[in-house]
């Protein structure tokens, strides 16, 4: 969330990011509770200090009554401060991050804005078929047994597809945790940087309520699934109990950035999308994922989410998957965000770009409702945290099947994936 003492100073900041993201949200409610919850805790705060001078020494009757009155005063104002807070807190969940100054302004995806695209759209001497289609062809996906055995939107993958996920997992830890290779990227990308590996992580996929809360990801509910017996929430990216496991602690400034890549199946109900891509893998409500995750000082923020774009780029280059960079406008992204880079991979079977990464940043968004810091020679502040996609296991092997098809129904293997497939060179 945002700090109050922000908001009262950046009103009309404020005000026009509540309009270009879209939230309903009233600011001047929020405003006159913050002002009720001020006086109510400074008249609490007056009451205590008289009822604390008043209980000292000897007591006469109509002194006790009098201490009575007071007693009872408090907790009325007590009563109504708890009230206000609650009312408060739900506002102040409401307010949107501010965006950053190059984010697009727009309504939707129609104002999202093309930074650049990368590769040669491969020209078939066939008609390319889309990766549902292929992976039946080669008994790849199964969606109709999955369907009898869970539902929709759920399917099991089979043989090479198998294979093929986890190779990309192998090569993207390979290349997260490789110095040589980041530095190769820092460089390339131009960017000024601190060089640390992403330290491995097997997250929990499951969260409590309020620690979803406090990484603004909880809402919208209905695409969460939820254990009500535990109360606890399946996650949707393993972002969100990476984000979370340093809450209510301070770094070292030295130690920072903090990088991890985190591997976990995520879980995501689809509510939004009834109808939409409802062949194949494209969009499911159970596919595994990489996520990359890092904690940073507030002034390399931009810079650390660029680098995670790089990475990301990195990927579809030695993939040789053509792409494109989109920089996503402030009607489409996430109310937690400040500045959300996507990137699109050509899929020739569906003829368009498809969405294959997200890199977020959220500045101290979520390190403010974490409590997250970081002590500096100046005092403590709150950091900026990022998360992105590393891959996908939906969408990267599809985009691998689509691109690399050939015309007898193959699938050929993108070169740096062989070794970590035993050789494989298709898929047949």
């Amino acid at each position: 969330m945002l700090d109050i003492k922000f908001i009262r100073n950046n009103q009309e900041k404020v005000r026009e990011a509540i309009k270009n993201k879209n939230v309903d949200l009233d600011l001047d409610k929020l405003l006159a509770a913050d002002e009720r919850r001020r006086h109510l805790l400074s008249e609490s705060e007056a009451l205590k200090a008289e009822q604390n001078k008043r209980s000292k020494g000897p007591q006469s009757p109509v002194d006790l009554e009098e201490l009575k009155a007071l007693k009872e005063k408090k907790k009325l104002v007590e009563n109504e401060l708890a009230c206000v807070e609650e009312d408060f807190g739900k506002l102040m969940s409401q307010v949107p991050n501010i965006p950053s100054e190059d984010t697009p302004v727009g309504p939707d995806e129609s104002g999202n804005k093309i930074l650049g695209q990368w590769g040669k759209i491969k020209n078939f001497d066939f008609k390319p078929k889309e990766h549902w289609e292929l992976g039946e062809s080669l008994d790849l996906i199964d969606s109709e047994r999955a369907a009898k055995v869970s539902g929709a939107r759920f399917t099991y993958l089979k043989r090479g597809l198998v294979l093929m996920e986890f190779a990309i997992i192998q090569y993207g830890l390979s290349v997260l945790t490789d110095e040589k290779l980041l530095k190769k990227i820092i460089k390339k990308s131009g960017l000024d940087i601190r060089l640390t590996p992403f330290i491995p992580i097997l997250p929990p996929v499951f969260i409590k309520p309020d620690v979803f809360q406090k990484m603004a990801r909880l809402e919208p509910k209905e695409e969460r699934y939820h254990i009500p017996t535990d109360d606890l929430y399946l996650i949707g990216s393993a972002e969100h109990t990476m984000g979370s496991m340093h809450m209510d602690e301070t770094f070292k400034e030295e130690d920072l950035p903090v990088r991890y890549v985190g591997f976990s199946t995520a879980f995501r109900r689809e509510a939004g999308s009834y109808g939409k891509d409802m062949k194949g893998i494209l969009r499911v409500h159970q596919f595994d994922k990489l996520e990359m995750e890092s904690f940073c000082l507030p002034e390399n923020s931009i810079k650390e989410q660029d680098f995670f774009v790089a990475i990301q780029e990195y990927f579809f280059q030695e993939l040789n998957i053509p792409y494109q960079v989109v920089a996503i406008c402030t009607g489409d992204m996430g109310g937690p965000d400040a500045r959300q880079i996507d990137i699109e991979a050509w899929m020739p079977g569906q003829n368009r770009y498809r969405e294959t990464h997200t890199a977020d940043l959220m500045t101290d968004y979520q390190a403010r409702r974490l409590g997250i810091k970081v002590k500096r020679a100046g005092g403590t502040e709150f950091v900026h945290m990022n998360d992105a996609t590393a891959l996908a296991l939906s969408r990267t092997p599809i985009a691998i099947m689509e691109n690399y098809q050939t015309k007898k129904g193959t699938i050929e293997i993108p070169k740096v994936l062989r070794k970590y497939m035993g050789g494989i060179k298709e898929i047949k």
